[in-house]
């Protein structure tokens, strides 16, 4: 099943998408379970018995939102594909690389990526995102998968030069309109075996970065396990897994994103989040 937010009519919603359609779950719903976050956990039988009753409404009518717009946390993940961190001439770590995103920096499938005005140096990052669906503190390895709602595409992208003023990621990784999410996401039982599925990043349609999920360093359940030492993991909370080798940042001569470029990241069993780029409106 996939499942979104978007906004319909003039109304921030949430639904299935089928086809060339969105069903309006949230409107059936909007008591106890008002947005995307809140039904996590649910019954998938329930929506899709519900879905004859719900407003229906064409794809190119709607206006996507990030798939969890308000996230308790968007926890990211770097240096976990062995050809990036080659690329950044790093050596291999014995723990997960950890950084926070805001959740007011997210933007959906069909925004504008914003290049912000203080900088040039804004870079794509393809990545696999995941999306809690039961809470949990301490989960082992092997009760990791139950606590997975979903999946879905995530564009991490990074003002470089901002991303290096210190040893910390977060200013890098924090303008606004710079984190790209969906177009929906797909339910853990739809998207079957993670490993063998292939993520692409694109840009203006060249494959800059192309790699299997399978090639991760550490996996989701190693992800989920260690998160969850430190945190307790909630309903709605996103962990963006790392993206591959091939950013920007590392090619000869760099290659930084302009207003005008496309950037999709397409992942298998789950779709392309697609999102062109523009600059921050003036002041």
């Amino acid at each position: 099943m996939k499942l979104a937010t978007f906004r319909a009519t003039g109304t921030v919603t949430w639904g299935i998408i089928q086809d060339d359609q969105a069903f309006d779950l949230g409107s059936l719903f909007h008591a106890g379970r008002p947005d995307l976050r809140s039904a996590l956990g649910s019954d998938l039988a329930e929506f899709k018995a519900a879905a004859s009753r719900a407003s229906r409404h064409a794809l190119e009518a709607i206006e996507w939102l990030p798939v969890i717009p308000n996230p308790p946390k968007i926890i990211c993940i770097g240096l976990n594909y062995d050809m990036h961190v080659k690329e950044t001439g790093r050596s291999a770590a014995q723990y997960p690389t950890l950084f926070a995103r805001y959740a007011n920096t997210q933007i959906g499938h069909g925004a504008g990526i914003v290049r912000p005005r203080v900088s040039t140096r804004l870079d794509y990052e393809g990545e696999l995102a995941v999306i809690i669906g039961k809470p949990g503190r301490h989960i082992a390895r092997a009760d990791a998968w139950s606590h997975v709602a979903g999946y879905s595409c995530y564009n991490d992208a990074s003002v470089r030069d901002w991303q290096r003023h210190t040893s910390q990621f977060t200013p890098g990784k924090n303008f606004p309109g710079t984190g790209a999410f969906g177009p929906w996401m797909v339910t853990r039982d739809a998207m079957g075996e993670i490993g063998p599925k292939r993520i692409q990043t694109r840009v203006n349609g060249a494959v800059l970065q192309d790699a299997t999920l399978g090639e991760m360093i550490f996996d989701i359940p190693h992800i989920i396990e260690y998160c969850s030492a430190f945190t307790r993991l909630e309903p709605g909370d996103v962990i963006a897994t790392g993206t591959p080798g091939g950013v920007g940042d590392r090619r000869e001569p760099p290659l930084w994103l302009k207003p005008g470029d496309t950037v999709e990241v397409e992942i298998g069993g789950i779709g392309t989040l697609r999102n062109a780029v523009v600059d921050e409106a003036p002041a």
